[in-house]
Formats: C-alpha cells, structure tokens, sequence
C-alpha cells in the first residue's frame, strides 16, 4: 500500500482533532461582521462585570474609585492593539491590593493622602517602564523559575487580607487595626456591632454572586452574577437613603448612615485624571516599589495569559514577550492618569471567552464600553453602596485563600508546602515583600535538599 492511501485517513483525523479555523486577526477582524459581532457581545458582557470589580479594587487599594475604571480603559484603547494575546482583559487585579496598600504607606510617610496616591503614581509608571525594557530584552522568560510555591502563598495571604478587610466594609464599620492579623482578630466584634441595613445590602449581594452562577438554568446564569448585585444594592442604597446623613434605630440602637458608604462622587473623567509626583523618583523607596509591581505584576499576567491560552477554542499561542511590552506599556499611561497597574486579568479573561470572543478586539469594545459609562452616566457610580463592592471582595478574596489550594500545595510535596505556608505565615505577620523573600529561600533550600537526596540514592539495576 502506498502513501497515499493513508491520505484520506490522515486527513480525517487532523479535521477531527484540529481546532475551527483561526477567525481573522487585526484590523481584518473589524471587516468580518461575524468576528466584529461576537467581539462586542463579549466585550459588553465583560464590562458588566468589570465596572464593579474595578471600583471595589481601586478602593481597597486605597486609590480612588475611578482610578481602576481609568486603568480598564487605558486597557482596552491603548494596550489592545499591542497585545501578545488574543482573549485575555487587561485591567486591575485583586493580586496586586497589598502592594498598593503598602507602597502608599511607605512613600507617603510624612505627607497627605493626595501625595501619598500622587508617589504611588510615579512608581506604577516606573514599573511599567521596567515591564517595557523587560519585554524587549526578553527577561519575562524570567518569570517562569519564579518558584511556583512563591506565587501560590503570595495570592493565598494576599487572598486573606481581602477579606479580613473587606468584611468589616461589608458590615458598614471600617476596621481599627491596620495589620491583617490585627484585622482578623477584630472581626467577630465587628460582627457584633455591624450596621444592620448595610450588612443586608452586603449580605443579599455576597449570597447572589455564590449562589446565582450554581442556577441550572442557562439563560438566568448569561445575567453576570455582579450585575444583578448592582441592581439590588443600587435601589436598596436608594431605599435607606445612603445618600444623606442620618440615623436610625433598630432593635433600641442608633445607627449612622450617610455618603460615606457610597462610592465617591464622580463628576467627569477628565476630573478624575491626576498626574504622578516625580520628586521622589531616585530615592531607592520608589524603586523598590516599582521594582515590586514591575515583578508581580509580570509573573500574574503571564500565569493568567498561559491559563487563557489553554481555554481558546482556537488553540492560539500568546506571544509572551510582546504581551509583557503591552502591559508595561498600559501601566506606563495608566500611571501618568492616575490609574491602578494592570495584569491579564483571569476571571473577566475566562467571562470574555464564556461570552464568545474571538479575537482581541473584545478587550478594546469592553474599555469603550466603561469610557461611554464614566463619560456619559458618572452620576450612577456614586449611588452604589461599598458593601456592595465589598462583598465581590470579599468573595475574590475567599476564592484566592480557598483550601483546596492549601490541599494541592500540601500534595505537591513537603519542601513546596513549607514554602507555601511560610509565605503566607510571614505574609500576615510582617508584610508582603517579607513573606514572598522568606518562601523563596525556604523554596530554594528544599530544592537543595531533594537533589541531594536524589544524587545518594543508589542507581536501579
């Protein structure tokens, strides 16, 4: 038999195991009416989702609330045409809240919080400078020896530190102590003296965002589960009237309610926008900042570009170098407005490919998509209530700090669950930066170990 009688054969079998031809790509995309359609429809359902998670993230970094939304735009007009991926959103992340937090607290020692967002500014644009010169010297390779032990007790600590805060914003309190332990320790008494009518707007929005993607029915789960929180929390926050001050009683006690549980006014974009201050550029604190958000923020949007890929309908490869030069890119003009640094962001990248997207133009309509709503509806962000964003939070951080990945570090092995646990025990205790060096070492050390033990162990007949 002959070569070409396999031919059909073979044929079959690459049409049958091979993915649907690859959709167009670039600005022929926009001439498909097919690739165009399904890349706005996935795009707008993206920006349902993004608008209140940006918000709650921009504010539990301590940064205004628009300056997530400026981030998500900058994302989808600037960054989607340099991007080295096809279906991943660009945008803020909850990964990076602890640094934020940490770097305002250390550059803004001594001066106001306006300085103190104002420094942070500079050192966001300073990491995505690095991010830019690290995709072109192709250094993001770099990211892959990051010891995975490293990253996964980094987003666990980061995860319970969310939480930890974010709860006590769910029951309307804002909690006294500052370290995460102190935060954690606090809880139950905030438990106790939560505000009755904000702790049900945050309670009914955390018991939809669970239980509204588990419905079996199809057609209810295409509603994104933060969108119909919004519609809850919004008309509630009208109901109790969050929007002047006054008091109630309930069960004999007197509660406080008032703007302040709102989110912030915001009156225009172009009010919004804030430019970094630079005075403190050559000091080592902004560098170590930038060096930080530089490096985490790689290693995030990397991780999250590969988890994508593995998801495309299509089997397409991110070019790992040029998505790096496009986030450093975007963090660099994010920076320079007052935005929040950027990474792939995976749960509105995985929504983007639930929803249909096919190229990466659905990035670019889901940043329209917000820029029309800050441009055109800014007065609807105030009337959404904090607890509300808490509680998307809340869960974001549940989900990070969820012990099935305590049980999957744990059934890597003993050196990468020591590593692990030491992160996110030295993580709590001191700070970030402390807990990623400290799980490192402990990583490289066990890495030592297990090779020695393997060059003793007597060669198998």
């Amino acid at each position: 038999m002959n070569s070409g009688d396999h031919a059909p054969e073979a044929t079959r079998s690459r049409q049958t195991t091979n993915p649907a031809p690859l959709p167009p790509d670039g600005l022929r995309a926009f001439l498909n009416l097919e690739t165009l359609r399904s890349d706005v429809v996935a795009g707008f359902l993206v920006f349902l989702i993004a608008l209140p998670l940006c918000l709650g993230i921009a504010m539990a970094s301590g940064f205004p609330a628009v300056a997530g939304l400026l981030t998500a735009i900058v994302s989808g007009l600037v960054v989607t045409p340099l991007m080295g991926s096809r279906l991943t959103i660009k945008g803020p992340a909850a990964g990076l809240i602890v640094i934020i937090l940490a770097a305002l607290e250390e550059l803004g020692a001594g001066v106001d919080a306006f300085t103190a967002y104002q420094l942070t500014l500079a050192a966001i644009v300073l990491a995505g400078g690095l991010q830019v010169v690290a995709g072109l010297l192709r250094a993001g390779a770099l990211a892959d020896k990051f010891p995975a032990s490293a990253v996964h007790g980094m987003l666990a600590a980061i995860g319970v530190i969310i939480a930890a805060k974010q709860l006590h914003v769910l029951f309307g309190l804002d909690p006294l102590a500052k370290t995460p332990l102190g935060q954690l320790a606090e809880l139950p008494s905030s438990a106790l003296h939560e505000n009755p009518e904000i702790t049900l707007i945050g309670g009914l929005c955390l018991l939809i965002l669970v239980v509204w993607p588990r419905l079996r029915n199809a057609r209810l789960r295409t509603i994104p589960a933060p969108l119909l929180a919004l519609a809850v929390a919004i008309p509630l926050g009208v109901y109790f009237d969050l929007d002047h001050e006054h008091i109630y009683l309930f069960a004999g006690v007197e509660y406080r309610l008032g703007p302040g549980l709102l989110v912030s006014q915001i009156d225009s974009i172009v009010a919004t926008i804030s430019a970094p201050d630079f005075s403190k550029i050559g000091q080592w604190v902004t560098l170590k900042w930038a060096l930080v958000i530089a490096a985490v923020g790689a290693i995030e949007s990397m991780a999250s570009a590969k988890a994508i890929d593995s998801l495309d309908p299509f089997q397409r490869r991110s070019d790992q170098r040029r998505d790096l030069i496009a986030v450093g890119v975007g963090n660099l003009v994010a920076g320079m407005i007052g935005g929040l640094p950027m990474i792939s962001e995976i749960v509105r990248s995985s929504a983007n490919i639930s929803a249909g997207a096919r190229t990466r133009w659905a990035n670019l309509f889901h940043g329209l998509f917000l820029l029309g709503f800050v441009a055109l509806a800014p007065g609807l962000i105030h009337m959404i209530p904090r607890t509300a964003l808490a509680a998307m939070l809340v869960l974001t951080g549940a989900r990070l700090a969820h012990p099935r990945h305590f049980v999957a570090a744990y059934k890597h092995g003993v050196g990468h669950f020591v590593a692990f646990m030491t992160v996110v025990i030295v993580t709590l205790a001191e700070d970030l930066l402390l807990g990623i060096a400290a799980g490192v070492v402990i990583q490289f050390i066990a890495d030592r170990l297990a090779r020695r033990r393997a060059s003793h162990q007597p060669a198998l007949a």
